[in-house]
């Protein structure tokens, strides 16, 4: 019995010991959890501003979650947890069409902000000295084929620690995805009018020519020896430096020009104009370029609208970070060379 009791004894004393290590246990979980959730929390905010801004640019959550690599109830899940913070609508949605609302606009701007800074606070940790990190390059389909692939070959090797991302598009929107923050370097033509927070590093020069059919070479207006603006259907892009040259030389003559059609980009306009939809002008950059080079022929006795200079734009912000200053020399000492 005395032994029992002693033996009660001493299991009450363990027990109380036990009892306060397994309270200071809980207690170092209890508090690491809370230190790991909220790193996991910031981490989830720039994934979800990555994810907003993916569905900002496709304007399609299908094709949103592919490329976010989520399930569409996910996707929807992420907009609608930024939309319960904002406390507004941030897309305007019906069973066709995706677009920004308002608010949605606004956080765009903020989103890319964020992000990028959430970059440099990165590369800026990872080590002051090293380049590192990611850089965003925009050129157009033939600029990727032409311009940049030993820039980008040198540049690859000499920092292999620099995440690369290369955006194709129209040329015409170089400029303005560089303004917005979009990206962090453009390949594009030199603008007619300066902008005083971009800078401009010139790669080469090419001509604007005007382009028609091989097939209908013979249909081509001539008139007094000279391309007859007056009677040529035109294939002729919406924006950019080489629609507001021609639009300057037409209003120069007072000419209202025939358009037959409008395209998106350079590369776009040489297979129309090889479908016989009329006579185009493009870059000869882009012409040597094209895969229906053969197709077409470059119409000598047509106005001349100039050269004009293509080469690598950023803004001055950008130019101050280590990789995209990096690029920048690079680009400039080939172009030097």
């Amino acid at each position: 019995m005395l032994l029992k009791l002693g033996f009660f004894r001493l299991g009450q004393d363990s027990l109380k010991t036990i009892l306060r290590i397994l309270i200071c246990c809980v207690y170092c979980v209890a508090l690491h959890a809370t230190q790991v959730s909220e790193r996991e929390r910031q981490t989830m905010d720039i994934r979800e501003l990555k994810i907003f801004l993916t569905v900002a640019e496709l304007l399609h959550f299908g094709k949103a979650s592919q490329a976010c690599n989520l399930s569409p109830s996910a996707l929807t899940r992420t907009i609608q947890r930024l939309e319960d913070q904002v406390e507004q609508p941030l897309f305007l949605r019906d069973n066709r069409t995706v677009r920004l609302s308002s608010a949605g606009e606004q956080f765009r701007n903020y989103a890319r902000q964020t992000v990028q800074e959430w970059k440099n606070f990165q590369t800026t940790l990872k080590n002051e000295q090293a380049i590192a990190g990611t850089l965003s390059i925009y050129a157009s389909i033939t600029a990727v084929y032409s311009l940049l692939p030993h820039l980008l070959e040198a540049y690859r090797s000499a920092y292999p620690e620099v995440q690369l991302e290369l955006r194709t598009g129209a040329a015409e929107q170089a400029v303005e995805r560089l303004q917005s923050g979009e990206i962090d370097l453009a390949v594009a033509a030199l603008p007619d009018r300066h902008r005083s927070r971009i800078e401009f590093l010139p790669i080469t020069t090419t001509p604007l020519v005007f382009i028609a059919s091989k097939s209908d070479v013979a249909d081509i207006p001539i008139t007094n020896g000279q391309l007859d603006l007056t009677q040529a259907p035109l294939v002729l892009p919406q924006t950019g430096l080489s629609r507001r040259r021609l639009n300057q030389c037409l209003k120069e003559q007072r000419i209202t020009p025939n358009i037959t059609s409008e395209v998106t980009g350079n590369e776009a306009i040489i297979p129309m104009v090889r479908l016989g939809c009329g006579i185009g002008i493009v870059p000869q950059l882009v012409v040597d370029r094209s895969p229906f080079r053969d197709d077409v022929v470059v119409i000598d006795q047509a106005p001349q609208l100039g050269s004009y200079q293509v080469g690598l734009c950023t803004s001055k912000r950008n130019l101050q970070r280590p990789g995209v200053y990096a690029f920048w020399q690079l680009a400039r000492e080939r172009s030097e060379s």
